[in-house]
């Protein structure tokens, strides 16, 4: 067996105390009694769009250039969405002659971040400056009277 559980096993005999907090009786599948409802549509139909998307990327993209997509998602979320909406319009309109390439998509990143920092200008840059003094010159480096 591959750690899956046999599906002989039944939860009859548990009772309600015996659940943990957060925890229910509903299986896996059976949306765990929230009564379906619009937000259950609205989740289906997100999670519809983004399987389509991984989709579109999948086709679009080499291997090595989606693994490196899913890294950076990891840590900068907005910036792989951007890129990850960029390629599928691309690739929706017909307009990619070949697959995305690790190069590619790396040249893709450097100018979505050349453009939020264009965008942004100076707010999330660190600049120090330091004082200045008369007597604290760099020209006038008088080291002769220390010998």
């Amino acid at each position: 067996m591959s750690g899956m559980l046999p599906n002989n096993i039944s939860t009859a005999g548990v009772s309600a105390s015996e659940i943990p907090d957060g925890f229910s009786l509903a299986g896996p599948n059976s949306g765990g009694g929230s009564g379906g409802g619009p937000s259950d549509a609205a989740a289906e139909q997100a999670k519809q769009r983004q399987v389509q998307r991984e989709a579109i990327l999948e086709q679009a993209m080499t291997p090595d250039a989606l693994a490196r997509l899913r890294r950076v998602k990891l840590v900068k979320k907005d910036r792989a969405s951007a890129v990850e909406g960029m390629i599928a319009n691309l690739a929706m309109q017909g307009k990619l002659d070949s697959k995305i390439s690790e190069g590619k998509l790396i040249e893709m990143l450097e100018g979505i971040v050349g453009a939020q920092q264009k965008k942004e200008g100076d707010k999330g840059k660190i600049s120090i400056q330091r004082k200045r003094y008369n007597f604290d010159s760099d020209d006038d480096d008088d080291d002769d009277d220390l010998l």
